[in-house]
C-alpha cells in the first residue's frame, strides 16, 4: 500500500489541513479569485467550505490541484 502513495503529494494530508494552508497563504479573496466557488466569497469559513468541498468532487479536485501547484 505504501508503494502506491510514494508519489502522492497529498498523502497524509486532510482536506482541512489543505484548506487551512491555502487560506493562510491566499486568504478568502485570493482563493475565490483562483477557484470560483461561492463558499469562498459568501460568508466564508473553514467549516462551511469543508462541508461544500466534501460534497462536490470537482471543487475538491481544484482545491487539491491548487495546493499541489502552490506548495510543491
Amino acid at each position: 500500500m505504501n508503494q502506491q502513495q510514494i508519489n502522492n503529494p497529498l498523502h497524509g494530508l486532510t482536506l482541512e489541513t489543505i484548506l487551512t494552508r491555502l487560506h493562510e497563504h491566499y486568504g478568502w479573496d485570493g482563493l475565490y479569485q483562483r477557484i470560483r466557488v461561492n463558499c469562498f466569497s459568501n460568508d466564508p469559513s473553514i467549516k462551511s467550505s469543508l462541508k461544500f468541498l466534501r460534497k462536490t468532487q470537482w471543487a475538491r479536485d481544484k482545491v487539491e490541484s491548487l495546493y499541489i501547484d502552490t506548495f510543491t
